[in-house]
């Protein structure tokens, strides 16, 4: 497609997006096109009308595309024609009067509090260098709610053992701060003091890394919260991000205002955040219905 290039260009340098939403977006992008070569012999951007994106649309969702696989590819396809009218290359959207297909609400999955608890008191995790890098990083999740990139991206320069935060580079290279407690901090220096006399190599300034220093791949990571998940839960969705969801929620649940989960986690929408209060209601509810005599 032309101009491909120069939009995932500018998705880099200039929106910053993650290397994951480019490939995402070029995907969708190169998808598209093929699409309208094969069905219309358009290889002209400026030649899209809101017929082939409508077909597109339908073939999509008759191959099993969910709604909200599609309206992502909308999203892309919607935001290279605003670069294009930016650029001068094309006088109109052929997305403008598109609309996008209805996204039921998906409730985040969490682990239960006493699963929390049962895993993080009563599981054994060794006391050699994986085990407690293991149950660090399990910590790390639960007490911060980060994701799963900002973890492994930690330095040891990133945590302030006297102001007790820890600094972490999410999204688009945004910057936050998240405090946490001083046994949390303990823990962390602990286990700074075993990995200095554990790991082969010095490697990087990383704070979870290999025995051999080197940084923990993103699988990897995977990998040990499936593991031990696994050990206390039956859901089907044991990742890195389900404990962030368990976060959040348990934060919520006891009483944290959603504009301080908000900026704990990240997120750059209070819309995002409230996706959570589904949970929340849901177990209100079920107490009341328990609880109330007359329920």
């Amino acid at each position: 497609m032309q101009h491909l290039d120069k939009f995932l260009n500018f998705l880099q340098f200039e929106k910053r997006f993650s290397r994951h939403t480019q490939i995402s977006y070029n995907t969708d992008l190169v998808q598209f096109s093929d699409f309208i070569s094969g069905e219309f012999n358009c290889l002209n951007p400026g030649e899209v009308n809101f017929r082939m994106v409508r077909k597109w649309i339908v073939k999509l969702m008759d191959e099993g595309d969910t709604s909200r696989t599609v309206n992502r590819k909308l999203s892309a396809l919607k935001s290279f024609y605003k670069f294009l009218q930016k650029e001068g290359v094309v006088n109109f959207n052929p997305l403008d009067k598109i609309t996008a297909p209805k996204v039921s609400k998906r409730l985040p999955v969490f682990v239960d509090e006493k699963q929390m608890d049962n895993l993080l008191d009563d599981v054994e995790f060794g006391n050699d260098f994986t085990g407690n890098r293991n149950k660090l990083i399990i910590e790390m999740f639960y007490f911060t709610g980060i994701r799963l990139s900002e973890l492994i991206n930690i330095k040891r320069s990133d945590i302030d053992f006297h102001n007790l935060t820890i600094k972490v580079l999410g999204k688009r290279n945004k910057e936050r701060i998240i405090p946490v407690n001083k046994d949390f901090m303990d823990r962390i220096l602990d286990f700074l003091k075993f990995k200095a006399k554990e790991t082969v190599i010095a490697g990087t300034d990383n704070l979870f890394t290999g025995k051999t220093g080197k940084k923990l791949y993103p699988k990897a990571v995977y990998r040990i919260i499936n593991t031990y998940l696994k050990l206390v839960t039956s859901i089907e969705k044991r990742s890195p991000h389900v404990i962030r969801h368990t976060f959040a929620t348990h934060m919520l649940n006891h009483g944290a205002d959603l504009n301080a989960i908000k900026e704990l986690l990240g997120h750059a929408n209070l819309s995002a955040t409230q996706v959570y209060t589904h949970n929340t209601f849901e177990k209100l509810t079920r107490i009341y219905k328990q609880a109330h005599p007359r329920a």
